[in-house]
């Protein structure tokens, strides 16, 4: 399956979704900074990017920006999470090349599946 890098600042969302995706078979590496995210997705290089718009030290946009200005990472998907669909920064996200996101209140782990598989093409 792929290689997801999930950049997450709440401990117990990151835990269960990132044990989910696992149990899909994905090679998950977590963070819980921006920073630390930032330099996950160039160390693996991986073929997605889930990525908290809110998080301490660097935010989600301010990672996908880096990841669009740098050749070697600017095609890696990215799909962003976030609290509020009705969001200037979800429209940023959009216009920075997120392939969607997510709403932190209201997705089930089905629509996680089937929104990264559409994505992969997988």
């Amino acid at each position: 399956m792929a290689k997801i890098v999930f950049i997450e600042d709440e401990p117990a969302l990151q835990k269960s979704l990132g044990e989910f995706l696992r149990s899909q078979g994905h090679e998950v590496y977590s963070a819980l900074n921006g920073e630390e995210g930032l330099t996950m997705v160039r160390t693996y290089h991986p073929d997605l990017a889930l990525i908290d718009i809110v998080l301490p030290r660097m935010d989600g946009l301010e990672v996908l920006r880096t990841m669009r200005s740098d050749p070697v990472l600017r095609n890696i998907a990215a799909v962003m999470l976030t609290n509020s669909e009705s969001s200037d920064a979800v429209e940023e996200a959009v216009a920075l090349g997120a392939k969607a996101y997510l709403i932190k209140t209201s997705y089930t782990l089905a629509e996680v599946s089937e929104k990264l598989k559409s994505i992969l093409g997988s």
